[in-house]
């Protein structure tokens, strides 16, 4: 939300808040660039540009970073030494501490700090109370595991002269050669260079220097012309007795590149705010170099494209002009096709080619930009059949904190995704109620409202699992509070959702209003738990609320006290069935800075914001994840799962729950842009993610409404949300026609959720995306490398081509393969590789199966996910051109830890076409708890087993033969009838066995033949 929505009962806030948000809304939907920064507006961009170009132009340049080989140390798996900055024109050099550790995983980690500023010998500006480190705790929140150093990782001894070679990673296949001057780190994969660092000489490590005030030159006497003699090309320094210093030294940070403007050095000044700097600039950056390859992917955020655009163009359709910005921000009405920030950032990339991936990670929680280009080389004309090759190069610039960068030399993308995700985590496994479909909007205005809302939905025939509540539910905007007046009855409301397995999501931020005799507020202030201002005390800023402080979640304190107001006895109205919404996390400050905090605001352990703006939204939504776990002793007993959305993350935050994009707007290009955008964080490590469905601001009409939820079912996060002032868009009211195809559509979803909770599952045991695009799939089928507008659904071959353009009775499909695909609804045959034309009026969904898979499914329709808990499943065994087919199936209660102790039932299906067999296997460790559940289990049954693209050789076979293990033996075997469908009109042929009545649980085998 990013828009004022009325009267507030507070007036002095209303007219404050009226003011700042007239700054944020403008007559056209579209974003106002003018209250976010470019490059050029950002003094280390546009400085760290600067250096490139000058670096890049010039045929004499030579980076002035040079490892000290007498420093040089290899122990244990990680090697350490001092690098050395040479100033120009002295014999001043900055002493940078690197460390390069090597981790049995094999990924490799490079860390550049400085000395001066981590012994603390350094003077800070304005007698700031801040650290004067460079931020170093960033690895606090983001990496939980993959960092046991490497025993294997060894020093070369066929190091050639000036390099340091290690030999590390799976059967010693990786190599990182270390250049010693100018500094250079490349990676090698089985003798092939994947990636360098520093190729480029782009290193730039803004040291610390005291700020020199500089003399004027007096002014020619009348008549004269130029400056006096003794100042030309000089400076001069008040505090230095000689009276002058040179120029280069002034401008360090210009090293070997032109002289440059130092006026963002020690303060910046944007949209009335003046950041004070008192550490000076520290900016770091470095160039990344990728050989080979074409193709990037990541840098989630964004509204680009999957496959990264080049970033230094010159008004080519497409390129950018400006780097992918990662400066977590609430932009209001964001564009489409854009580096421009939003609400989130994982700083991670991965460049593909074919049958190859490799990634870097960069650590860094300050404001970054990343500019990425590509060179390519010609082939020689006497080498027939060898082909020239592009070079994917990319430029990291940070405000501050260390140089932080995780390589990753895969080959596939899933080790470059698993290996990452390693570090940070996989996705939450979420309760199940989570993955089925949500209803929200801003706002649901009174208690009798939810509870209309939800028997319309019941009415109409419609499933939906989850009702959430904006802002308006509290007392004048302060959280922890029930307007009495519009829900006198909270408790009432979330029974009779309960009734029907149905939950509430109802919103807190982090921004608590200032207002006196508020609890929350008051015990804010008291027990010092808000950010504070650049002079200690308490900030205040503009939110929903008017005048605002912001609880600062980097402390223990704080997040302890956070903690114990979730509880159901302090938060009455609350209930076992309520979960979370973290919004504005960014944090997003109405009358801040580009809409959030000033960089020079302080936070737990001295830190300044700027250090941490990006990992901010991410504290917010742990404190909030550890209340969830604690509102009562018999949840905490029961081991529940918290559910969290937040619109701010970083890297390591899936492992706390969804995210969603933003405010999206209800136009088809919005629509468009959400494929990629959830594609991208699938493969970025966070893949329980979705866009509003309909469009946040604006209304849609009937045929995009219906689009998008036929696109919005697969989300991994699928929630329709609406804005304020937009006119009702509940399903059931989407009118004749539109409202069945709506319905059909989240029915669908319904009946898949047994393939998307196994493919939850498998995200959070392996880091694999939840949905994929063709590069993941078929990373060796170049011509889809840059598709991104259609995906599958975890391993299951479930291709979707959702429709997202106007008017479109027909889609293409694109089939990478040679194998088999089939219609899901009607079996109609396809074959690739190649485009497909899909028909697709308004009530059809272009959905694909793809030969050799089995999908589970549950084909009852119910009210709501929870009331299918133990409904039998459907098994659609599709065979492909092996005739062979697999698939998994996942389960267990749906909303417990209970699985980590083995309270879960985890099966194999596999058709053998060489013994015409369908088979059941255990794939299950067993825990203390799997024979509890397994008897929850017993009465669960398949109740259907459909078989596409069934053998001519079963035509005219009426039965199969079916046998279950009882007690871990087999039983007697007992027929079960078929039937045979052959094929026609370019349809495969089908087969159903109706009722085998084998438990899913258990051990089974039917026969075929």
């Amino acid at each position: 939300m990013t828009e004022f929505n009325g009267l507030s009962k507070n007036w002095t806030s209303l007219l404050f808040l009226f003011i700042a948000i007239c700054s944020l809304i403008t007559p056209a939907v579209s974003v106002k660039h003018e209250n976010f920064k470019t490059c050029d507006q950002s003094g280390f961009c546009k400085r760290n540009r600067l250096y490139a170009d000058t670096a890049l132009k010039s045929s004499k340049w030579e980076s002035p970073y040079t490892l000290e080989r007498s420093t040089i140390k290899f122990n244990d798996g990680i090697l350490t030494g001092i690098v050395n900055k040479d100033i120009i024109n002295t014999d001043q050099k900055i002493r940078l501490p690197i460390k390069v550790a090597f981790y049995e995983s094999g990924v490799a980690r490079v860390t550049v700090d400085e000395e001066q500023r981590q012994k603390g010998k350094i003077e800070l500006r304005h007698d700031a109370k801040i650290r004067k480190e460079r931020y170093n705790e960033a690895e606090q929140w983001a990496i939980v595991g993959g960092t046991t150093v490497s025993t294997g990782a060894a020093i070369d001894k066929d190091s050639e002269k000036g390099t340091t070679k290690i030999k590390y990673g799976p059967e010693s296949k990786f190599e990182a050669i270390i250049r010693h001057s100018p500094l250079g780190i490349e990676f090698k994969r089985d003798g092939v260079t994947q990636i360098k660092l520093n190729e480029r000489g782009l290193l730039n490590v803004e040291h610390w220097r005291k700020k020199i005030e500089k003399k004027e030159a007096p002014k020619p006497a009348e008549g004269e012309e130029g400056v006096p003699e003794g100042f030309e090309g000089e400076v001069f320094d008040a505090n230095n007795p000689e009276g002058k210093i040179g120029d280069a030294a002034v401008v360090a940070e210009s090293d070997k590149a032109a002289a440059e403007d130092e006026s963002t050095w020690w303060e910046e000044s944007f949209g009335g705010n003046t950041d004070s700097k008192p550490r000076g600039p520290e900016a770091v950056a470095l160039d990344i170099s990728f050989p080979g390859y074409e193709y990037v992917y990541g840098l989630a955020e964004h509204t680009s494209p999957l496959a990264l655009k080049e970033t230094r163009g010159q008004n080519e359709a497409n390129q950018y002009d400006e780097p992918y910005r990662m400066y977590n921000a609430d932009v209001f009405e964001y564009e489409t096709d854009s580096p421009m920030t939003l609400y989130g950032n994982i700083p991670f990339l991965q460049a593909h080619k074919k049958d190859s991936t490799v990634g870097v990670f960069w650590l860094n929680g300050a404001e970054t930009w990343i500019d990425v280009t590509k060179s390519k080389t010609s082939a020689n004309p006497l080498s027939l059949g060898i082909t020239g090759q592009t070079t994917t190069n990319t430029h990291w610039i940070s405000e501050s904190g260390l140089l932080d960068v995780f390589v990753f030399l895969g080959p596939t993308p899933q080790d470059v995704i698993g290996a990452y995700t390693g570090l940070t985590g996989t996705q939450q496994l979420p309760q199940h109620f989570s993955i089925a479909s949500h209803q929200c909007r801003w706002n649901y205005v009174t208690d009798e409202d939810v509870k209309d809302v939800d028997r319309k939905f019941d009415k109409s025939r419609i499933p939906y699992d989850v009702i959430w509540l904006d802002i308006e539910y509290t007392d004048g905007k302060k959280y922890f509070t029930w307007d009495s007046m519009t829900f006198p009855d909270p408790l009432g409301m979330q029974k009779q959702l309960d009734e029907h397995e149905r939950k509430l999501v109802y919103i807190i931020d982090p921004h608590i209003k200032n207002e006196g005799g508020y609890s929350v507020v008051d015990e804010l202030k008291s027990k010092d738990h808000a950010v504070k201002n650049k002079d200690g005390n308490i900030y205040e800023g503009w939110c929903w609320p008017g005048s605002s402080h912001w609880v600062d979640c980097f402390s223990p304190a704080a997040r302890k006290w956070w903690t114990g107001l979730f509880k159901y006895s302090k938060f009455i109205g609350t209930a076992k069935n309520s979960w979370l919404w973290n919004d504005m996390n960014e944090p997003s400050v109405f009358n801040g800075p580009e809409t959030t905090m000033p960089k020079d605001n302080i936070h737990h352990g001295g830190w300044e914001h700027r250090d941490i703006h990006n990992i901010n939204g991410m504290t917010f939504i742990n404190a909030t994840y550890e209340a969830l776990l604690a509102r009562d002793k018999e949840e905490e007993k029961h081991n529940v799962r918290p559910f969290i959305l937040t619109r701010s993350f970083f890297a390591g935050s899936q492992r706390l729950g969804a995210m969603w994009t933003g405010d999206n707007q209800a136009e088809w290009s919005h629509l468009q842009t959400s494929i990629p955008m959830v594609l991208s964080m699938g493969i970025s490590g966070f893949p329980f993610a979705g866009a509003d469905i309909g469009g946040f601001f604006g209304n849609p009409d009937k045929e995009l409404l219906t689009r998008w939820y036929q696109a919005g079912i697969w989300y991994p996060f699928m929630r329709a949300h609406a804005h304020i002032d937009t006119r009702r868009r509940e399903p059931y009211l989407a009118g004749e026609g539109y409202t069945e195809i709506i319905s059909q559509a989240i029915r669908l979803r319904y009946s898949l959720l047994p393939a998307w909770y196994t493919a939850f599952h498998e995200s959070h045991a392996t880091g694999a995306p939840i949905v994929r695009p063709n590069y993941y799939v078929f990373p060796g089928d170049e011509k889809g490398f840059g598709l991104d507008d259609q995906l599958y659904l975890g391993s299951f071959g479930l291709l979707a081509k959702p429709v997202t353009k106007a008017d479109q009775p027909g889609t293409p499909v694109y089939l990478a393969d040679k194998g088999k695909y089939y219609d899901y609804f009607d079996f109609w045959t396809y074959e690739g590789p190649g485009e497909v034309a899909l028909s697709s009026p308004l009530e059809t969904i272009p959905l694909l199966m793809q030969g050799g898979h089995i999908i589970p499914r549950r084909d009852r329709p119910r009210r709501s996910s929870g009331l299918m808990k133990y409904d039998p499943l459907t098994l659609v065994v599709v065979l492909g051109n092996s005739g062979d087919a697999e698939g998994t199936l996942y389960l267990d209660d749906g909303e417990s830890f209970d699985y980590q102790e083995g309270a879960y039932l985890h099966r194999q299906f596999k058709y053998l076409s060489s013994t015409s067999t369908l088979m059941s296997e255990d794939l299950a460790t067993p825990g203390k708890k799997t024979k509890e559940y397994l008897k929850t289990m017993e009465k669960v049954r398949v109740e259907k087993i459909i078989v596409v693209g069934a053998p001519a050789a079963w035509k005219g076979k009426t039965e199969v033969e079916v046998s279950e293990e009882q007690g871990g033996k087999s039983a007697a075997t007992r027929k079960v009838a078929l039937d045979f469908h052959d094929k026609s009109e370019g349809k495969a042929a089908w087969a159903v066995v109706r009722d085998p009545a084998v438990q899913v649980g258990s051990g089974w085998k039917i026969s075929f033949a």
